[in-house]
């Protein structure tokens, strides 16, 4: 590590006391003596013109010393400048949270759920000059490696900071750098550049696989997708959690910041990622710290920095990196499908087909699309005349919404904004979703034209839908007019929140609505997020099961493979995180997290709480239900119906077991309703709970702890 001393505050006194010294040379002894000479009498001066010379060459010689030197210190006043090459040390950098050095390589978080790991460089950098601009270059060289038997999440970023530490910070989808309560703070005095390999709706993320400028909040200013553009304007996507090594370069001139990325080895791309202006002026304090953060979820990935150089007054610092003889970790499998021979096979023997295949399917399209006028202007493909009867024209729906007005936006669904509306005379709940892909877009028209045949008291009745272009699809629902669950439940007073009778009745809506889409319909229906936001309450307060648009149906399957989590942490069942498939038995977990938000009044996850499942096992087993009630419930009715929400505790413990062979069915489960409503408090799976061994507990069975 280098680094220029001028960063350090003692200079600015050395420099007060330098420029009076240098001033007094002018007044010594032997200038003045010279002066005096010249003045005297030339008959004194052998040699007028060659001390005329002197005084001449050391008065220039002197100023320009001094103006070299007032340069010099200005400067050093003003830089800092400073390399590691995979050469940190738990000296050189601040730690916090779970960042360690190894091999000196940084590495900010590892294998463990929930945890924050931050670096920072030890002193503060000054930001601020007397004309108000700011400029900076850092450059750094990063690896995001998933770990064996975990799905991967959720990123890092780099940042400046006024403070050093993790408090006021949550794991997961936070980063590390905010929490729900300080997310968006202007007082954060916050600038971050994160790496994000987690799509998080809540923050408006467009992918899975992005690169954000974060200006005091988690809702990225600009971001885009992580990767290059060479040098012929083609966008190369960089994949930031597959182990490869990457480096960036973050660059500011005054306001203008650009921010690259590339493969390891390459020169910087000309074109960069992201360009903005960003006022540092209003954003960032007068001096700040630097460095990067890091966190993790019930996803899990390692986040390594292996070199980082910055500076205030070099922009090609990046360029001391060395960038040779780094280690390798990324995980490659040697198989035979992976050999140059088996590839070479696979290519030569399959061009044949697929030209055959392309020839075939360009001829039977050619006479389809003689034979088919298209009924409507609005980019309809020939395969979405199979799901006709059910679209809607785009300019009626738009128009329905004021144009998807922010007036009209009633909360934010798992894949997209909900707007309200009005089609003729029907309300309706407006969903704007992505598909990646034209052939997820035909498989998602496959299951929304059956799932809209779903017709059941309980579940929300899907309408119908319209697609404006490309990977842009439009759903639209019955409107529910009391809004969801969760804000009955959570966002209330006493005098204002649901009565225990009508959660009981809202409970029971739930799980019939659970039980049609597991068994009462042809194929079985895994919903795969249920929870207190997907429970909507129509006018007379019936609760109806939503957002299962994205639900996988199975014939005769209870399992669906599924690559990446869908789903809400804190509702997800531990099997559904290790693995990424979904099933009924998670379903069954979820329901049963959402009975004890009913009884308890609080969320699944809470800041600074524990996770609501864990915390509800240890008050059953000290035989505490009382304390855990919802306390706008005690005010009136707790007295009489304590037993019936003790066995609703039991219930929601239950079907939330960490092992999804121990849970019940949902025909069970209604079974078990039937049972309370009869007042048999006796039932062999709540004595079963109570006498459970303390062994069991949710911690070592991988319930989710906190965050999201």
């Amino acid at each position: 590590m280098t680094q220029n001393p001028g960063s350090t505050n003692p200079l600015h006194g050395w420099f007060d006391n330098l420029v009076p010294w240098l001033l007094s040379l002018t007044r010594s002894p032997f200038v003045l003596l010279l002066q005096l000479s010249l003045s005297i009498s030339p008959i004194c001066v052998p040699n007028r013109s060659f001390v005329e010379g002197i005084m001449s060459c050391s008065s220039i010689t002197l100023f320009c010393a001094v103006i070299s030197i007032l340069i010099s210190i200005s400067i050093s006043v003003a830089a800092t400048e400073f390399i590691f090459n995979t050469n940190f040390t738990s000296t050189n950098t601040l730690l916090f949270g779970n960042a360690t050095v190894d091999s000196s390589v940084l590495i900010l978080t590892r294998d463990s759920t929930f945890t924050i790991g931050r670096a920072l460089y030890p002193s503060k950098i000054p930001i601020r000059f007397s004309d108000s601009s700011f400029s900076f270059a850092t450059s750094f060289i990063f690896s995001v490696t998933p770990q064996p038997n975990h799905l991967p999440g959720h990123g890092f970023a780099f940042l400046f900071t006024p403070s050093t530490g993790i408090n006021g910070t949550s794991s997961a989808q936070n980063l590390g750098l905010f929490n729900f309560t300080t997310n968006g703070n202007p007082n954060n005095h916050v600038f971050a550049v994160e790496f994000d390999s987690f799509q998080n709706q809540e923050f408006n993320d467009s992918n899975d696989n992005h690169v954000g400028v974060d200006l005091n909040s988690l809702e990225s200013t600009a971001s885009s997708t992580a990767g290059f553009w060479n040098e012929h304007g083609e966008f190369k996507e960089l994949r930031i959690n597959n182990g490869e090594i990457y480096q960036v370069w973050i660059e500011c001139l005054n306001s203008l910041v650009n921010i690259t990325m590339a493969e390891l080895g390459m020169r910087k791309p000309r074109k960069p990622l992201i360009s903005l202006s960003v006022s540092f002026s209003e954003l960032l304090l007068d001096e700040m710290f630097v460095g990067f953060t890091a966190s993790t979820g019930q996803l899990v990935q390692s986040h390594k920095i292996l070199s980082w150089s910055f500076s205030t007054s070099n922009l090609s610092i990046g360029d001391a990196l060395v960038r040779t003889n780094l280690p390798s970790f990324a995980s490659h499998n040697d198989s035979i499908f992976n050999s140059i021979a088996f590839i070479v096979g696979i290519i030569v023997g399959g061009s044949g087909l697929v030209i055959i295949c392309c020839i075939v399917v360009y001829v039977l399209v050619s006479i389809k699309r003689r034979g088919t006028k298209k009924p409507m202007d609005d980019d309809i493909e020939d395969w979405e005349l199979e799901y006709w009867p059910h679209r809607f024209a785009y300019d009626d729906v738009y128009a329905a919404t004021d144009g998807f007005s922010e007036a009209n936006v009633v909360g934010f669904g798992r894949n997209g904004m909900v707007y309200k509306g009005e089609l003729g005379r029907s309300k309706v709940a407006v969903k704007k979703i992505s598909v990646e892909s034209e052939c997820g877009m035909r498989e998602f028209m496959a299951e929304i034209s059956s799932l809209r045949r779903l017709k059941h008291r309980n579940l929300v009745k899907l309408i119908g839908w319209c697609k404006k272009e490309k990977g842009s699809l439009i759903l639209m629902y019955e409107f529910m007019e009391n809004g969801s669950l969760d804000k009955k439940l959570f966002e209330c007073d006493e005098n204002t929140t649901l009565s225990w009778e009508k959660r009981m009745k809202v409970l029971s809506d739930v799980a019939t609505g659970l039980l049609y889409l597991h068994q009462g319909w042809d194929y079985k229906v895994i919903h795969s997020d249920v929870k207190a936001n997907n429970v909507l309450l129509d006018k007379d307060m019936n609760a109806r099961l939503g957002d299962f648009g994205l639900a996988r149906m199975q014939p005769n399957k209870r399992t669906v493979d599924k690559k990446r989590v869908v789903g809400t942490v804190g509702y997800l069942a531990p099997e559904v995180v290790r693995t990424g498939r979904v099933s009924m038995q998670g379903d069954v977990f979820g329901f049963g997290v959402l009975v004890l938000e009913v009884v308890c009044g609080r969320r699944a996850m809470e800041e600074g709480k524990p996770l609501l499942v864990d915390w509800m096992r240890g008050v059953m087993e000290r035989n505490e239900i009382v304390v855990a009630v919802d306390e706008r419930l005690k005010v009136e009715e707790v007295g009489e119906e304590i037993d019936e929400m003790e066995r609703m505790v039991c219930l929601g413990l239950l079907c939330a077991h960490p092992e999804a062979g121990a849970r019940p069915t949902m025909q069970q489960v209604m079974n078990i309703l039937g049972e309370i409503n009869k007042d048999n408090s006796n039932h062999r799976t709540f004595e079963q709970i109570k006498t459970s061994s303390s062994s069991t507990s949710f911690v070592e069975s991988d319930v989710l702890k906190s965050g999201r």
